[in-house]
C-alpha cells in the first residue's frame, strides 16, 4: 500500500485509482479524488432519520399494527365490507410505515459499509454507487420528512375532494376535468385507493363539479394543501379563432368522516332530492331515480351523488360526504374564531394558489409556494408531489410564524 492509499479517512472523502487514458497527451492522471465527505453525508442521514423516527414513533406504530391485526382476524370482520376495507387498509399502511423505518435505517448500515470497502480496494464504480444510493436516501428521507409536518387535527383522515369549473365558460369545464384526471392519477401513482363518488357534466365539454375519495391515511393533510382556485391560460382549443384563454376551477378538500366523530344531523334540517343520474349509462345509470341530492338547510350545504348503483348507496354516500363538510365547516368556525382573537395573520392563502400555463410559454407555478414544474404534461399526468410537499412546508411555516406573532 502507497502514501496515497495510507491518506485515505475513515468514512470520510476518498481517493481511489482511475484508470490510464490510452492515447492521452498529458500527463497520466494516476487518481481520481471523490470529494463527497461520505462521513458527514450519513451522519446526517442518521440525524434527518433520528428526528423522523421520533414523531412516527415507532413503538406506537407497532401497537396499533398487534391492534389492528387483532381486528382483521376477526371471523365476522367482512360482514361488514366498509369497515373491513378500512381496517385492512390502516394496518397495510401501518406496516409501510413501520417497514419503511426499518429499510431506512437498515439502507444507511448499507451505505456506511459499501463506502468503507470502496475505500479500502480503491473501487471507483462502488463509490459512484454509493453517491448515487446517498441521492436516493437523501430523497426518500426527504418525503418521509413532509409526513412528520402533518400534525393537524383531521390529517390522518381520509380525503373527499371536489372540484368545480369557475369562470371561463366551457374552457373553465375541460380545465374542471383536466384537473380530475390528475387527482386521479396521482393517486395511482402513489398507490392510494381512489372512487368517484359523482360527476356533473358540462353541456358541451367537460365537467361542472366532480366529487371523489381518496382512502389512504393522512389523504386529508396531504391533499389539503390542493384546496384553493387553480388558473389555467392556454389556446383554447373550443375557439375556432385560436385565441388566448383563462379559465379557474376550484378545489375543495374535506376530511373524511368517521363514526366517533358524532355528527348528528336532524331528519328536518335535511331537504332530500332524488333524480335521474347523467352522464354515460350502464347498470341502472339514467334508467332509474338514483340519484340523491340533500341540502342542509341552515348552512345551504348541498351534496349530490349519482355514480352507486341505488338510491340507497347513493343516499349514503351523500350524506358521508355532508357530515364531512359540516365537520370542516365547524372545524374553520373555530379556527376563525382563534384567528380574530390573534389578529391578522399573514401569509394567507389567498384566491388563485396555482397557475398552469400553456402559452405564450410552459410552466406550472404555485404562487405561495413559488414551487415550478416547467412540464404541464408531466403535471396533468399526476406528478404533483413536489407541489404537494412544497405546500406543505409552506403551510407548516406559515403556522410556526403565526403562532410566533400571537
Amino acid at each position: 500500500m502507497d502514501a496515497w492509499s495510507t491518506s485515505i479517512p475513515a468514512r470520510s472523502s476518498y481517493f481511489c485509482r482511475a484508470p490510464a487514458r490510452t492515447g492521452a497527451t498529458s500527463p497520466r492522471v494516476g487518481w481520481l479524488i471523490v470529494a463527497t465527505d461520505f462521513a458527514s453525508e450519513i451522519a446526517d442521514l442518521r440525524a434527518t432519520l433520528k428526528q423522523i423516527t421520533l414523531v412516527s414513533d415507532p413503538e406506537a406504530l407497532r401497537a396499533r399494527i398487534a391492534l389492528l391485526e387483532q381486528e382483521a382476524s376477526a371471523p365476522d370482520l367482512w360482514d361488514d365490507v366498509e369497515s373491513a376495507q378500512q381496517v385492512t387498509s390502516r394496518l397495510s399502511h401501518a406496516q409501510h410505515e413501520l417497514n419503511r423505518l426499518d429499510d431506512l435505517a437498515a439502507a444507511i448500515d448499507d451505505l456506511e459499509t459499501l463506502v468503507e470497502l470502496a475505500g479500502e480496494e480503491d473501487d471507483a464504480d462502488s463509490l459512484a454507487e454509493a453517491e448515487k444510493e446517498l441521492l436516493t436516501l437523501r430523497k426518500q428521507l426527504a418525503d418521509l420528512e413532509v409526513r412528520t409536518l402533518l400534525s393537524g387535527e383531521y390529517d390522518a383522515r381520509e380525503a373527499v375532494v371536489t372540484i368545480r369549473s369557475g369562470a371561463g365558460g366551457v374552457d373553465a369545464a375541460d380545465f374542471a376535468e383536466m384537473l380530475l384526471r390528475m387527482y386521479l392519477r396521482w393517486a395511482e401513482r402513489n398507490g392510494y385507493p381512489a372512487k368517484v363518488l359523482d360527476t356533473s357534466y358540462a353541456e358541451e365539454a367537460g365537467l361542472k363539479s366532480a366529487t371523489f375519495e381518496v382512502k389512504a391515511p393522512f389523504a386529508f393533510g396531504t391533499l389539503s394543501v390542493e384546496a384553493g382556485t387553480h388558473r389555467l391560460v392556454r389556446i383554447s382549443p373550443f375557439d375556432n379563432q385560436g385565441r388566448r384563454q383563462t379559465s379557474f376551477a376550484a378545489v375543495e378538500v374535506v376530511p373524511l368522516i368517521e363514526q366517533t366523530d358524532h355528527i348528528e344531523i336532524p331528519d328536518n334540517e335535511i331537504k332530500v332530492d332524488v333524480f335521474r343520474s347523467s352522464g354515460p349509462g350502464g347498470q341502472s345509470v339514467n334508467t332509474t331515480d338514483s340519484a340523491v341530492r340533500l341540502t342542509h338547510l341552515p348552512t345551504g350545504v348541498v351534496v349530490s351523488m349519482q355514480n352507486e348503483k341505488s338510491q340507497i348507496q347513493n343516499r349514503a354516500a351523500a350524506m358521508r360526504v355532508l357530515q364531512s363538510r359540516l365537520l370542516l365547516l365547524k372545524q374553520q368556525e373555530e379556527a376563525a374564531k382563534k384567528k380574530e382573537l390573534a389578529g391578522d395573520v399573514k401569509a394567507s392563502w389567498g384566491d388563485q394558489m396555482r397557475s398552469y400555463v400553456l402559452q405564450p410559454y410552459q410552466m406550472v407555478k404555485d404562487l405561495r409556494t413559488e414551487h415550478e414544474s416547467g412540464n404541464p404534461s408531466a403535471v396533468f399526468d399526476g406528478d404533483i408531489n413536489g407541489f404537494i410537499d412544497a405546500g406543505i412546508r409552506w403551510r407548516r411555516q406559515a403556522q410556526l410564524q403565526a403562532e410566533s406573532e400571537a
